[in-house]
């Protein structure tokens, strides 16, 4: 079954909202711009990850250093998951994260 659009928009902005708040509150030296619905976490070495959605495929993507993913939402299991590796999200930018900073964050609310 296909998100509906409202659902789908809803999905994302409530996951960048989540993201928002675990970086703000990480203590990290970084910067987060959210504009037009693509949030761009930049981090002090200059690595970003850049999340942005894909209304007509009703994905979200991530772009990174190490190259770009697509998210599809699994509804029964409430979670997106990498379309071509299943990796989750929150897997995901928790590695990243870990990998350009040291730090471990929790991204589990994702």
């Amino acid at each position: 079954m296909s998100l509906t659009e409202a659902r789908f928009h809803d999905l994302v902005d409530a996951t960048q909202q989540v993201l928002e708040d675990v970086f703000d509150d990480s203590g990290l030296d970084m910067d987060l711009e959210n504009s037009a619905g693509v949030l761009t976490a930049t981090f002090e070495g200059g690595q970003q990850l850049i999340f942005s959605r894909q209304e007509p495929l009703r994905q979200l993507w991530l772009a990174a250093r190490e190259g770009g993913f697509h998210f599809d939402y699994d509804e029964e299991e409430s979670r997106w998951q990498c379309d071509s590796s299943d990796e989750l999200l929150s897997e995901m930018v928790q590695r990243l994260t870990q990998a350009y900073t040291g730090v471990e964050l929790d991204f589990d609310e994702i």
